[in-house]
């Protein structure tokens, strides 16, 4: 690799803030190609809100209506509604979105109620679904006042490859990370910079890594 091709590699994936990775590598997914995007469990502060005005029709679903309430004041998406995350695919039909995404979700469900969920996402995107999760189970009760927030499941690289995702690691190496994607070394300040350093490596080998981005095209399917 030349000079400049190591100095943009370590702009690009070394040298980055927190979550900036997954950021643009959403923003990437569906930025030009997505017209509209059903974000589901949106919460309120959805990790697409740094470009969601740069997509024509973005609408965020939520169970907790604290967290539709503080996303619709900071102006995320353009249309919301607060419902059981289960129930979705009643109130959208069939690919009536270019992408749907979920993004830290699908761990909140059971096993069997996930790969239902997964099925109504997929039932509803025409071009894309998009999943964010802890890479295995990662416990987590209720925070917040969001009784949701309780983790009943845990996703393996497996789980997604099956059903025709691509699957990339995130989050850096994952013994690194704890609760809450908290960096394991003290101070934090280093234990995420630590983090970061090994997010290559991570991407690369997703079943090493902390958490888990599942694309799948629906078009190639």
């Amino acid at each position: 690799m030349q000079p400049g091709g190591i100095l943009h590699f370590l702009r690009r994936e070394v040298l980055v803030s927190e979550h900036e990775v997954l950021f643009r590598t959403l923003r990437e997914a569906l930025v030009g190609t997505c017209d509209s995007v059903l974000d589901v469990g949106c919460g309120f502060r959805s990790p697409i809100r740094s470009f969601s005005h740069l997509i024509p029709r973005t609408v965020g679903v939520d169970g907790y209506d604290k967290a539709i309430e503080r996303s619709r004041a900071a102006g995320i998406h353009s249309e919301y509604h607060c419902m059981d995350l289960m129930k979705v695919g009643e109130a959208f039909g069939p690919k009536s979105f270019d992408a749907a995404i979920a993004l830290d979700v699908i761990e909140h469900f059971d096993k069997p109620d996930g790969y239902r969920f997964l099925e109504m996402l997929e039932s509803i995107a025409r071009k894309r679904v998009i999943l964010f999760t802890p890479n295995g189970f990662l416990p987590q009760d209720e925070w917040d006042g969001n009784v949701h927030q309780h983790h009943r499941s845990g996703w393996e690289v497996y789980d997604f490859e099956l059903r025709g995702y691509r699957v990339t690691g995130m989050s850096g190496w994952k013994p690194l990370r704890g609760d809450y994607a908290l960096p394991r070394i003290r101070p934090r300040r280093l234990g995420g910079f630590v983090a970061r350093l090994t997010e290559p490596f991570a991407s690369r080998f997703p079943k090493h890594a902390f958490q888990l981005l599942a694309i799948r095209d629906m078009e190639a399917s």
